[in-house]
This record gives C-alpha cells, structure tokens and sequence, in this order.
C-alpha cells in the first residue's frame, strides 16, 4: 500500500522529456525554493533524466515538487510502467548507473508507484543537514516478468 502525501504543490510542470528541458527545470526549482537546492536540483535532474534514457526522449512527464513538514518531495510521473528504476552499484569501469545512486545517497527515502497507464517515481529530502541511515528505498517496484525487466538505472 502507498503512502498519501498530503500537500498542496508547489510546482508542477507537464513537458516533453528531452534533455534541454533539464536545465530549465532546476532553474525553475531554484526560483520555487529561493534558496540554494542543489540536492533538490539533483534529484529532478537525475528523474527526468532516467526518463530520456529509459522510456525515451520526447516522452511527457509531470513534475511535482512541493514542500510540507519540513520535508521536500519530488515526483516524476512518466507512461512506462515496465521502465522501473533499479539501484545498482557502478563500477569505476561503467559508463552508467550512479544516477540513482546519487538519489539514494541525498534523499531521506524514495520510491516508485505504478499506476494503470504509468508510474511516479518519487523521493523525499529533508531540510539542509538533514541525516539519514541506510538506504532511502521505500515501496520499490519489483519486475513481474523477463519482459518488464527494470531499466539498469
């Protein structure tokens, strides 16, 4: 069972995910948070990113950002729910992989929801300072089948 999240949004924005959207959307957040943000930066970044590199360039995606509680949330809602992130641990010799890493390593806790047509993959930052303990990872999806196979993240 998912969590509710209950807020009001600071910010959302529907657009096509290619790679010159990217920069435009942290500045965004930037202005939204009107303190520096660069965790909260990241994990936009790093979402939207999985999403060109794992459902495709040109997709729409929803971003949400809003605050509450002391706590910073992060969504991205993408069509494919058979791309699923998936934590790996990247060697020195990969070209790919640490972008999740990255997420885990800043956000308090993250996660994927599946719904019928799609997926929001979300994460959750504290306050500047904010310490966690082990890995963020909360209600991940699991593959169902060789064909939805996760995306290596």
């Amino acid at each position: 069972m998912s969590e509710v999240y209950d807020t009001s949004v600071d910010l959302e924005v529907e657009l096509l995910a290619f790679p010159k959207a990217v920069p435009e959307l942290r500045r965004v957040v930037r202005e939204l948070l009107g303190a520096p943000c660069a965790d909260v930066q990241l994990c936009v970044s790093e979402l939207v990113g999985n999403v060109i590199r794992h459902v495709g360039e040109g997709a729409p995606v929803r971003v949400r950002v809003s605050r509450a509680g002391g706590l910073t949330r992060v969504e991205v809602d993408d069509p494919d729910r058979r791309a699923l992130p998936v934590l790996v641990h990247a060697t020195s010799d990969d070209e790919t992989g640490r972008g999740l890493a990255l997420l885990d390593a800043v956000a308090l806790r993250w996660g994927v929801e599946q719904g019928a047509v799609g997926k929001t993959v979300w994460c959750e930052l504290g306050e500047a300072g904010t310490v966690r303990n082990g890995s963020g990872l909360v209600n991940a999806a699991q593959p169902v089948s060789p064909e939805t196979a996760p995306a290596d993240v």
